[in-house]
């Protein structure tokens, strides 16, 4: 069932959401949540199929807010609300309210949403694109318990992940952190099954792929070890290898679906680990509203902190060859064989100093 409404208020949203309930024949609410969806009008459509079929699981009140470009200072000047109230089939398992915010209202699009949350159910605000630097600081973000973004969105990414460190809340999450969730469990499973001390480890993924820099900076802070980063040509994680003292551990995934694990002295195994859909992915974050202590400490980890320790792991350079001078080669000339070699190394050394 669809109401389209224009020029309207937040109370005449209300009215028409009590008597579409009463004319599919639920007049009861049995909504756990509200899903606030800030987005424009390219990815409206994807974002609330997302949300749609993560309502099966999570039947919620979906409230999806379009702010529209003015193009004129005339339209600028004045608002208007439009909405388009839809519910039973076509609202999946729960209520969906599509707001079209334009003019003067674009800036106080929390005073529209406000009156058309569920009383006494948590809010989860959901920016598929162009999120806020500050996500709890945002007019939105502030009404939610739950505030979730997805830096793969952005035009640069990995800036983008260091802004999300400078500004956490306890309540944001990222939806390139939701996506590393299997290959978590996998490596801390692998970790589980040999008794071992990890002294390094190295991350494959595409360039620009904040879920890689996200998975490495877990690694580097719960093992407490150097951690690299290499690239390859995706699709998004292709590999983790961690070096141990009972041999490597080895999760390659080369296809983005179906990945081998590889622990020294035991047969390869395949696993499924296939890139998951937008909608499993909100549908994870939907399940605990509690602040994630595991991303917060892994963000703050720091990329910065995070190349320095990795340099560590870097290969030694080649030795180069030694300096042909008249004053360096004469003493080696006339030195027995151990000064000979003692000659030879000297420069060797001199360059790893550097």
């Amino acid at each position: 069932m669809k109401t389209d409404l224009t020029d309207t208020t937040s109370s005449k949203i209300n009215k028409a959401l009590v008597l579409g309930r009463r004319a599919i024949g639920t007049p009861a609410v049995g909504m756990v949540l509200t899903l606030v969806i800030v987005t424009d009008e390219e990815n409206a459509y994807d974002a609330l199929k997302a949300a749609n079929e993560a309502s099966r699981e999570h039947p919620s009140r979906t409230l999806v807010v379009i702010k529209r470009v003015s193009r004129s200072p005339r339209d600028r000047a004045n608002a208007r609300l439009d909405a388009e109230v839809r519910l039973g089939a076509d609202a999946g398992s729960g209520e969906t309210v599509v707001l079209r915010l334009y003019g003067e209202v674009v800036d106080h699009a929390q005073s529209v949403v406000l009156p058309l949350l569920l009383p006494d159910a948590p809010v989860v605000v959901w920016w598929p694109v162009n999120a806020p630097t500050d996500p709890a600081n945002d007019p939105l973000g502030a009404l939610a318990q739950r505030r979730v973004t997805d830096t793969y969105a952005a035009e640069q990414p990995i800036e983008e992940l260091t802004a999300r460190a400078d500004t956490y809340t306890p309540g944001d999450t990222d939806l390139s952190w939701t996506r590393i969730t299997p290959w978590r469990s996998m490596l801390a499973a692998a970790l589980d099954q040999v008794h071992c001390k990890v002294t390094s480890a190295d991350v494959e993924g595409e360039e620009f792929n904040p879920s890689v820099e996200l998975l490495a900076m877990w690694l580097a802070e719960r093992l407490k070890v150097p951690v690299r980063r290499s690239k390859s040509a995706g699709p998004g994680l292709t590999s983790v290898r961690l070096e141990t003292s009972a041999g490597p551990i080895v999760l390659d995934r080369p296809d983005g679906s179906l990945a081998t694990l590889s622990i020294e002295g035991q047969p390869d195994r395949a696993v499924a680990l296939k890139r998951r859909e937008t909608a499993e992915l909100i549908a994870e974050e939907l399940r605990r509203l509690d602040p994630d202590d595991t991303y917060a400490a892994s963000l703050k980890y720091g990329l910065e902190r995070l190349d320095e320790e990795a340099a560590v792991t870097a290969p030694a350079p080649e030795d180069p060859a030694p300096d042909v001078t008249a004053g360096a080669v004469e003493p080696a000339e006339s030195a027995g064989p151990s000064k000979k070699a003692a000659a030879k190394k000297a420069p060797a050394r001199k360059a790893a100093a550097k």
